[in-house]
């Protein structure tokens, strides 16, 4: 009879979504034959590989971005344009070449973002919690960091005489980012104030600090983590009365006012809101600071589209910037709020953060040719994010799955998390969601584990790759692979030694129809 109940239930709940709905044409195997040999001539035009020297590097590193975000991010895409979702294309599904990436740190299964980024930006795996060094150095201990400092890629760019750029949603001193100029064997020192008297005594710097220390001038800095930057106490200029956004500096130095002073009469200009960035000709400047929240900037779903420039916006502007060298350009991105939306358990915040970040990439290729520029999009871990349920073809992401449990005899929606803070008992049972709204913005889906932050997850993550050499990035690879790649296809850091053999060889190239007129002149007159 329990039985009987439930299926009658459920079969309620599966007529109350409506009938699955396809298009007419996929009755056909005509549509699906025709599609499936179209996409094979085009990876037939792959064989021909591109093997030119990429001039411009371009990194978008989504935070957190597991490859279930991605495919919850692709169906929502689809369904922000009244699609049903699960045909439709994610910019990154469009590149080429697709890997996956081992992210595990050197001394942790499941893996955080700051050794991830130490392995994706200086080529070498290291510890939880530390940017910019090696295994040596141990978490928090200020003394393991002298010796063990290894440089990131956008070093290397620069020390090419390339431009370098950095884009985030989070703070410019947070993990990803910092992992770019930093050598911390603590992630979380993000200014002196954060950090032990002991270390600040022992001589080990501060995050923000660093910044603008380590390498001098880059080009383009745009992000949140303003109040890391000014005295303590001191307010700030987007929110004068709330204390929690005062700077935190206790060694009382104005980061951003020493910038200024150093960079006068390099064409520097330092922003902190969208109508001042927007309001730049970026053909008259070389260089900039933008600093648009005291802490992470606002979700993509909660930004306030007159003051708070968007993912897509910062990167535009950060492209026309640095196009500008003949040399070219390294471009780190991070959508970093990705992962804030898993840790918080709002699964919406997340996708929607994923969605723009796919916009950014979208748009970053439309000003870039991949002839000359190699884009790579992955992720530094991935998250105890999931979906399923036996959903019909167009549910909407957010919603129920067409079938009540047949435990507890309740519904539940398609996403879950295997931990994290959307646990709820009520009354010794589940709680009921169809009692809540559970598309809201801020949602905390439910979790099997009850944790005030959602964790992690250990799996693989995908490696997307186009322009030259992108072929490099296939298969399973460690995550410390990722920036080899891009400075072999762009002849920077270490191994340089194919391009002074391209060199000679596009140099023979070049000179071949001379010596053939040369020698065809010599034979006429002999």
């Amino acid at each position: 009879m329990k039985v009987t109940i439930l299926l009658i239930c459920s079969c309620l709940v599966w007529g109350g979504l409506g009938k699955p709905q396809f298009p007419d044409q996929e009755k056909d195997p005509l549509f699906w034959n025709t599609w499936a040999q179209r996409t094979l001539k085009n990876a037939l035009t792959l064989q021909k590989l591109n093997q030119n020297t990429a001039k411009n590097l371009i990194l978008f590193l989504g935070d957190g971005m597991g490859i279930p975000t991605v495919t919850a991010a692709r169906i929502l895409k689809g369904q922000l344009s009244r699609q049903s979702g699960e045909e439709t294309q994610l910019e990154m599904d469009k590149f080429p070449f697709v890997a996956l990436s081992k992210t595990y740190n050197t001394n942790a299964q499941v893996a955080d973002s700051a050794g991830t980024a130490t392995a994706y930006l200086c080529g070498v795996k290291a510890n939880e919690g530390t940017v910019g060094v090696s295994a040596a150095a141990v978490r928090s201990q200020c003394n393991t960091t002298q010796g063990n400092e290894v440089t990131s890629i956008l070093r290397w760019a620069k020390e090419a005489g390339k431009s370098v750029g950095i884009v985030t949603t989070t703070r410019v001193n947070h993990a990803t980012p910092s992992a770019a100029y930093a050598h911390c064997v603590d992630r979380d020192w993000y200014s002196d104030g954060e950090m032990p008297a002991e270390a600040v005594q022992a001589g080990c710097k501060d995050i923000a600090r660093q910044l603008f220390e380590n390498i001098p001038n880059i080009d383009v800095i745009m992000g949140g983590g303003r109040k890391y930057m000014f005295p303590k106490n001191q307010s700030d200029v987007e929110y004068p009365g709330e204390k929690k956004h005062f700077g935190t500096r206790i060694d009382r130095r104005n980061l951003v006012e020493e910038w200024n002073n150093r960079m006068k009469n390099k064409n520097a200009h330092y922003v902190w809101n969208k109508k001042e960035l927007l309001s730049l000709n970026p053909n008259s400047v070389d260089y900039l600071l933008g600093l648009f929240e005291p802490g992470d900037l606002p979700y993509d779903l909660e930004r306030n589209n007159e003051t708070d420039p968007s993912l897509t916006e910062m990167v535009e502007v950060a492209i026309k910037i640095l196009k500008k060298n003949p040399s070219g350009f390294y471009l780190l991105v991070e959508g970093g709020r990705i992962d804030h939306g898993h840790h918080e358990g709002k699964a919406k915040q997340a996708l929607h953060e994923a969605v723009e970040m796919d916009r950014a990439i979208g748009h970053a290729g439309l000003m870039t040719s991949i002839y000359d520029t190699m884009t790579v999009v992955t992720a530094d871990h991935s998250h105890m994010f999931n979906f399923g349920g036996y959903t019909p073809r167009g549910n909407t992401i957010f919603g129920l799955a067409p079938m009540l449990s047949d435990v507890d005899q309740k519904p539940f929606t398609a996403i879950l998390y295997g931990n994290g803070p959307g646990f709820k008992v009520v009354n010794g049972l589940r709680e009921n969601v169809s009692t809540l709204d559970y598309e809201e913005n801020n949602y905390k889906a439910q979790s099997a584990v009850p944790l005030s932050m959602e964790t992690h997850g250990g799996e693989d993550v995908a490696v997307f790759a186009k322009g030259p050499m992108a072929h490099l990035l296939h298969g399973v690879h460690e995550q410390n692979y990722i920036p080899h790649v891009m400075a072999y296809a762009a002849c920077i850091g270490q191994n340089r030694d194919h391009c002074m053999s391209s060199s000679r060889a596009s140099s023979l190239s070049a000179a071949l129809p001379s010596l053939t007129a040369l020698l065809t002149l010599i034979c006429l007159f002999c």
